[in-house]
């Protein structure tokens, strides 16, 4: 079997693009991947319509290795977020044409089921992308008891303003407020997930998280900008909150540093974004030898989500996954035949073949690319706004 050739489709809304993949071969089975891109969408088609003639184009999709390791190293310049985000997405599609040619789904190609009882089937998920509301105790208390409503047992949120490295009194008090709402809406049993975005100082990351301390999170994400470990270790070193960051990593050996510094406690890089199945799956390994577990970020589409749940089910130190689609532009879902559902807060692993999903193309053609647009720092970035695109992600 070889690889004709490959065929991009964008799904588009105003604050975010998700590119799929489909990898095409001589024999008429065709894969699917998929990423998230943020402001870089045209870069990526680029990169790829390269790749394609460079390496794509007449491999064996069964030798996924040696595309994954051509495609990284053989431009010779470091692979970054655009190059790992192109790997990933035809990556995943050659996992899922392997399947397909195997009739076994993904997970039994990386090992089978971590855990062979009926809870190995079950992945748990969490929440994001459900509070597009006003910044106040009332409104982000309506959306989170919506959320369980719907059977999520874990939420998270981002409950600062547009704060950077220092968060003033007036604005730690409304933050706490909206904590404090949330935490009362959905009760002492559902799991609590703090995001931070990078955004703070060390000084200020451990006073926010002392004050937190009483909410009971789960974690904090992100507390300082990725690009300093040893800021993010001093942190850890001072607040008994589990620390998780990682999806703005896109070289699982980038990894390295952090788990010697024993910066965090969960690590959540983004499939789309880190090379896909195969590299998530060696960076889980890495990472439980340092006994840190694995929660990836999950922003995509349901592409990506399936791709992750793959990884789950063969993963013993994966602990919980993101779900973003059943309430920030959740009518994109149909672009993906078998789409994984929540349901009572927990994912069902697929077992179709492959990744047990499929790309409509003519539901994907309504949804055309946009110059999607996200502004951390923007005064309504808690709130999806149609004119400027700002959301939160």
């Amino acid at each position: 079997m070889r690889i004709t050739g490959i065929s991009t489709h964008v799904v588009g809304t105003p604050w975010r693009n998700l590119t799929y993949v489909q990898v095409h071969t001589d024999e008429g089975l065709t894969g699917v991947g998929e990423t998230r891109m943020l402001g870089r969408t045209d870069a990526l088609l680029g990169y790829l319509r390269e790749a394609e003639t460079n390496h794509i184009a007449g491999s064996d999709p069964f030798a996924v290795e040696d595309l994954v390791r051509r495609m990284k190293y053989g431009d010779y310049g470091r692979a970054g977020e655009i190059v790992m985000s192109g790997i990933a997405c035809v990556e995943q599609a050659c996992w899922d044409i392997k399947g397909k040619a195997l009739g076994v789904p993904v997970w039994q190609l990386l090992g089978g089921l971590a855990d062979t009882s009926e809870n190995g089937r079950r992945v748990k998920a969490y929440a994001n992308g459900w509070y597009t509301v006003e910044r106040t105790p009332e409104a982000f208390h309506a959306a989170a008891r919506t959320v369980v409503e719907r059977g999520y047992r874990a939420l998270k949120l981002d409950p600062f303003g547009t704060g950077s490295f220092e968060l003033g009194h007036a604005e730690t008090l409304r933050s706490l407020s909206l904590v404090e709402a949330v935490r009362d809406a959905i009760g002492d049993d559902c799991e609590l997930l703090l995001e931070m975005h990078g955004r703070f100082s060390p000084a200020t990351a451990v006073r926010l998280a002392g004050e937190l301390e009483r909410f009971r999170p789960a974690w904090l994400e992100e507390p300082v900008p990725p690009e300093n470990l040893k800021a993010l270790a001093k942190v850890a070193a001072r607040t008994s909150l589990p620390i998780a960051t990682g999806e703005r990593i896109h070289d699982r050996i980038e990894f390295r540093e952090l788990f010697e510094s024993q910066a965090a406690d969960i690590i959540q890089p983004d499939l789309g974004h880190i090379g896909g199945i195969g590299e998530m799956r060696k960076l889980a390994a890495t990472a439980e030898t340092h006994y840190v577990l694995m929660a990836p970020h999950n922003v995509g589409g349901s592409v990506l989500t399936a791709a992750s749940l793959h990884l789950a089910g063969c993963t013993p130190n994966f602990t919980i996954l993101e779900h973003f689609n059943d309430f920030a532009d959740a009518e994109i879902k149909r672009v993906v035949k078998g789409a994984p559902e929540v349901v009572d807060g927990w994912f069902t692993l697929p077992d179709g073949p492959g990744l047990g999903v499929e790309l409509d193309t003519d539901a994907a053609a309504g949804f055309p690319q946009q110059q999607a647009h996200f502004d951390l720092w923007a005064e309504d970035w808690h709130k999806r706004d149609g004119g400027s695109g700002r959301a939160r992600r």
